[in-house]
């Protein structure tokens, strides 16, 4: 339930829809499984999800274009009577939308964490460059001020 009026921003910006879809998406999401998002350099993250008990065959994880979804599928678990049952094997999707320019570069599974490694791959037009300036049309010494 969103408790702030968007409108205002719709009537004055151009551009920002996607934005603004995004803020109308925001909902509670459910704590499973739990992750991190940390930044691991100036252009570099990782996002850290703990998987115990899922393999590599378990999970996928799928890019396109500004948006990753990271799944898992629980296996099935016949013949095994739990007394508590405080690991959770259950299937999960986790969306996270992506910058402009953020690209999957990895991803790895290690001791039950799931690693996804991302980077800002900012193209070569859009990055800052410098404009020399010259001087045109400016007066040329004269001889007089030469031999003075």
């Amino acid at each position: 339930m969103r408790t702030f009026d968007l409108a205002p921003l719709y009537r004055s910006t151009v551009g920002f829809d996607r934005l603004f879809s995004m803020l109308d998406g925001f909902e509670a999401t459910p704590g499973y499984p739990p992750y991190n998002i940390e930044r691991t350099g100036e252009n570099a993250y990782r996002i850290t999800m703990a998987v115990a008990g899922f393999g590599e065959d378990d999970i996928t994880i799928t890019a396109q274009e500004n948006s990753l979804v990271i799944a898992g599928k629980g296996k099935a678990e016949e013949g095994r009577e739990f007394l508590y049952r405080g690991i959770a094997g259950r299937s999960f999707e986790r969306r996270f939308e992506l910058a402009d320019h953020v690209k999957v570069v990895g991803a790895s599974l290690v001791n039950g964490l799931l690693h996804v490694d991302l980077a800002r791959e900012i193209p070569e037009a859009m990055k800052p460059r410098q404009i020399k300036v010259e001087v045109k049309g400016a007066a040329k010494p004269s001889l007089e001020a030469k031999a003075a």
